[in-house]
Order: structure tokens, then C-alpha cells, then sequence
């Protein structure tokens, strides 16, 4: 039950910044925060990206390896989707203890 109510938080956070044409873009593990209420914090906006509106796409190249986006990986344009594709990273790692993926660098393509 933890798991799923903290999965509830941050996707409650994510739809926040999303709202407000803002991309995180290293959503991860490592900077997501819990108080001892057990509050989910998500913190590190260091690498976050405010788009104009909904429907604009990004092109840098930013993120950690374990958590980043195929459309990251191929040099795409990417939007709040990618954000997403690391929250479910983030959850696969919670369920199992284990990351998703292996990646070492941000210079792969994948097929």
C-alpha cells in the first residue's frame, strides 16, 4: 500500500508541474523526498524546462541514463511524456528494488 500511495503522489505532482507547461526531466529516485508524515516531496528542478504551451516539444539531451526516454535516447524533440516514462521507471524500481534499465551513458540508441 506504501508504494502505491506514494506512485498517487507523485503522479498528483507530475500533473502539477504538467498543468503548468513545466517539464521536470530527471525525475528519479534519488530526488524524490519522503517527511516522516509520509509526504512525497519531488525536488531537483535544477535541469526543468518551462514550455509555452502544451503541445511544444523539447530537444536537449538532459536526465539521468537509468531513467530517460527512448524518444531522449534517439536525440528526439520530447514533452511531459518523458516525464512519465521516468515516473514508471520510478515505480518499477519501487516494486522491485531493482532499476528498470541498464545505461551508463546517454550517447545509446535504441531501436
Amino acid at each position: 500500500m506504501k508504494v502505491l500511495n506514494w506512485f498517487t503522489q507523485l503522479c498528483l505532482a507530475l500533473n502539477y508541474l504538467h498543468k503548468r507547461h513545466v517539464i521536470h526531466r530527471d525525475v528519479k529516485v534519488q530526488n524524490i523526498f519522503l517527511t516522516k508524515e509520509g509526504i512525497i516531496k519531488l525536488g531537483d528542478f535544477g535541469v526543468s524546462k518551462k514550455l509555452e504551451n502544451t503541445d511544444d516539444l523539447a530537444k536537449t539531451s538532459l536526465g539521468t541514463p537509468y531513467y530517460i526516454s527512448p524518444e531522449i535516447c534517439q536525440g528526439k524533440p520530447y514533452n511531459n511524456k518523458s516525464d512519465v516514462w521516468m515516473l514508471g521507471c520510478v515505480l518499477y524500481e519501487l516494486c522491485t528494488l531493482e532499476r528498470a534499465f541498464d545505461a551508463y551513458s546517454l550517447h545509446v540508441n535504441i531501436i
